[in-house]
């Protein structure tokens, strides 16, 4: 069979007008337009590959006995702030253990919006988390004053990349940061690792450790979007953890660090709670944000996938507290296995949370590290993981996970400023959402995780395209 005729089996195409506003009707007109197909599919070389493009045609009331994806570009939901990965040590050491050309691959692949997937989103951590070499820290013992702060540390490896990736993103990155821990002589353990709690009389010194790193790093060049409190705040790890409770984040905000970054002129940084899994948020979110000091200072709520999925739990976050943000902020597929790096399983695990939680309202993205070494690496827990790309430090070779191409289905055309559109399908197979950009253009996402090859009918007010959708398979749909 020629490729211009298999291609047409998924080149999912339909044409719909742009944006005919008027007073009275603000409505989607139905003239002619074409659509372009990117497609992943598993036991093919499809990797982002563009396809055909084709017409449709009228169809005004489709039948139970086909399968649909019903697509409206006239309701509009949250904009889109980015979606990206978290520039860590890890992901630096490992970066600057590699020959130029592959680095200069490695940070095309992810930032180039034109031969990349083009990441607007990062995140960093304010001193170490699991994914350093070694544990530390950016003042010496005892130094509430805050006196011998430096991040001198940083400046070896992850300062240069964070700026690559600036560079390579245009010159603007929408960047926020994380601590995972405060010093251990700040905690109730005297450990940065194995949980512990903050001293109450640190907690000071220890929101003016957020205002020293934030205008640090806006001096070294690098602009902070926002920051949340704590990284997994529930969970005692053997790596650098600190315990806070509802009731503890809350006052602590209230009472410290929204104050803090106010009086030193960072009010405008975006502040989020929470920042761990969706099986908790609605108790977290609802305890902190019904009081009213302490949700004057929060921008919104960040979470992370492990323990399971919980959608509808994000859903009834955004239901309840509709003025406040969500915003995926980590995830990964841990327990790294070299054999398992092909696995086309974890591809799927991106689209399913991200078609997901951008339909329960999520604003922006974040995967976890842009890129490991050949163990999993480095990290000083243990602890190692899968990234999208991993690089042999030794050889120089590149490895690009499913899981690569499974979000550039999303972050290569979904650009900032984006708004959630209609995206329904009536059958379980097709998972879908769809977005509306700034210039008009429609991009619709659909993916099939089963082993059936499904045709559907792809329908927008009263026009239609006839599509099969590729066993495993992910497909972008480009409205031009």
């Amino acid at each position: 069979m020629k490729i211009t005729a298999f291609t047409l089996l998924f080149a999912a195409c339909f044409t719909i007008s742009e944006a005919q506003v008027s007073k009275k009707n603000p409505q989607y007109n139905a003239a002619a337009k074409t659509v372009t197909a990117y497609v992943t599919a598993k036991n093919t070389n499809y990797k982002l590959s563009k396809t055909e493009e084709v017409t449709f045609k009228e169809h005004k009331q489709p039948l139970e006995v086909e399968a649909c994806i019903f697509v409206d570009p006239d309701k509009t939901f949250q904009s889109v702030l980015g979606i990206g990965g978290a520039l860590t040590d890890a992901s630096a050491e490992t970066y600057y253990k590699l020959p130029k050309a592959k680095q200069q691959e490695i940070i095309n692949a992810y930032y180039n919006k034109t031969t990349g997937i083009g990441y607007t989103l990062g995140r960093t951590h304010i001193q170490s988390s699991d994914f350093s070499s070694e544990s530390y820290t950016y003042m010496a013992d005892n130094d509430v004053a805050l006196k011998t702060f430096n991040v001198d540390h940083d400046k070896k490896y992850r300062i240069p990349l964070i700026k690559e990736a600036i560079a390579a993103a245009g010159g603007k990155l929408t960047l926020y940061v994380t601590p995972w821990s405060p010093p251990a002589w700040m905690k109730t353990n005297n450990d940065m690792l194995h949980g512990g709690k903050l001293k109450p009389e640190y907690s000071q010194a220890w929101a003016n450790v957020y205002v020293k790193f934030i205008k640090t790093y806006e001096k070294l060049g690098m602009p902070i979007w926002g920051l949340s409190v704590q990284n997994e705040p529930m969970a005692n790890q053997k790596w650098e953890s600190c315990i806070y409770t509802a009731e503890d984040e809350r006052d602590f905000i209230k009472n410290y660090l929204g104050p803090t970054l106010h009086k030193d002129g960072l009010g405008d940084k975006k502040l989020f709670i929470w920042d761990h899994n969706r099986d908790l948020i609605y108790q977290r979110v609802s305890t902190i944000l019904d009081d009213p000091e302490a949700s004057k200072y929060i921008w919104g709520t960040g979470f992370h996938w492990y323990v399971r999925d919980d959608f509808d739990n994000i859903k009834r976050v955004n239901e309840a507290y509709p003025g406040k943000k969500l915003m995926f902020t980590e995830g990964c597929a841990d327990t790294y296995k070299p054999s398992q790096v092909n696995d086309w399983k974890y591809g799927e695990l991106y689209g399913k949370s991200m078609i997901s939680d951008f339909n329960n309202g999520v604003v922006g993205w974040t995967d976890w590290n842009i890129l490991l070494d050949e163990n999993g690496g480095p990290n000083h827990a243990g602890n190692f993981c899968f990234a999208p790309i991993h690089a042999d430090t030794k050889t120089g070779e590149l490895t690009y996970m499913n899981s690569y191409y499974y979000i550039g289905h999303f972050s290569k055309f979904i650009r900032p400023g984006a708004k959630r559109i209609i995206s329904s399908s009536n059958r379980d197979q097709l998972q879908t959402t769809a977005f509306k950009n700034s210039n008009n253009q429609l991009v619709v996402v659909v993916m099939n995780d089963t082993e059936e090859k499904l045709p559907y009918s792809l329908w927008i007010k009263g026009k239609v395209a006839a599509a099969t959708s590729l066993p495993h398979s992910i497909t972008t749909l480009i409205v031009k």
